[in-house]
């Protein structure tokens, strides 16, 4: 009789979709480019809009958290995987909408045309620079040069169809910005501009496309270095330590300790560790 009673009065409830219902406007005086809605995720990761995606297997792994990142908030790696998918993954974001590739992949002039038309296919890129031993740039050799190649010239060194040094563009590092060096590449007509330091070693490469994505994205969350920023979640096991410290080598910009209860002794000893540790945010907590 109880459980009918119940089972009546769960039928008798009333209950509303988001569709059913309608927040009516007031009055206001804020307009909305008056507006600003951003905080931090943690010291030093600050976000332009208060979002961050969990770090859960189904919900956050590198595409998720470029999204994020791109829109102003954050995106946080689930650690349900191994340390070197982890590392990948972290890579893929840092790699997505960088303002300056940091680590460009390169050829050595003797190198062959086989060699750089299988890289670019395989990275999904246009353009290779060339160096020396020591990182000097001697040029750079781009698919618009390769285009007409023809199959039996595969095996000629990539020296025989790059644009050398005497006629390659390139910029001095934290010389110049990136409205600058869009300026470089749209009067010099070109979608590559390496970046060198005194001595011509190679430090960079500053692409169009980038440029296009960071004009698209204006509140992306980025690093100092113009790429994304993304966290990773952790464990408190001596494994998930390594975990971290791989973490770290590959570029994350935050840390969090994944638990649902952080008021134990493991968690408050791995906190303390990795803020003696490592230079970067750490939360400690489930998001």
């Amino acid at each position: 009789m109880a459980g009918q009673k119940n089972k009546r009065k769960i039928s008798e409830e009333t209950y509303y979709t988001f569709d059913d219902v309608l927040i009516l406007p007031s009055y206001s005086d804020v307009l909305p480019s008056e507006v600003d809605v951003s905080t931090y995720f943690a010291r030093g990761y600050p976000l332009n809009i208060p979002l961050v995606s969990a770090a859960m297997d189904t919900v956050t792994e590198s595409a998720t958290a470029i999204t994020m990142a791109l829109e102003g908030g954050a995106g946080v790696i689930h650690r349900n995987m191994s340390i070197e998918r982890h590392v990948e993954e972290v890579k893929k974001v840092k790699k997505y909408a960088a303002g300056i590739i940091i680590e460009p992949i390169t050829l050595r002039p003797y190198q062959k045309v086989r060699e750089a038309l299988k890289i670019m296919k395989e990275h999904l890129i246009s353009g290779l620079p060339i160096t020396d031993e020591n990182g000097v740039l001697l040029g750079i050799v781009t698919s618009r040069d390769l285009r007409f190649v023809e199959p039996s010239q595969y095996d000629l060194p990539v020296s025989n169809f790059m644009t050398g040094r005497d006629k390659l563009v390139m910029v001095r590092e934290k010389k110049v910005g990136l409205a600058k060096s869009k300026e470089i590449m749209m009067e010099k007509k070109i979608e590559k501009l390496p970046v060198v330091d005194s001595k011509r070693v190679l430090k960079g490469l500053i692409t169009n496309k980038d440029i296009e994505k960071a004009e698209r994205h204006p509140y992306a969350v980025k690093d100092g270095l113009g790429r994304l920023k993304v966290a990773g979640a952790i464990g408190v096991t001596k494994k998930e330590i390594e975990r971290a410290h791989a973490l770290v080598e590959a570029g994350i910009d935050a840390l969090v300790i994944d638990t649902a209860h952080g008021n134990t002794k493991a968690v408050i000893e791995t906190l303390k560790y990795l803020k003696k540790k490592f230079d970067i945010p750490v939360v400690a907590g489930n998001v």
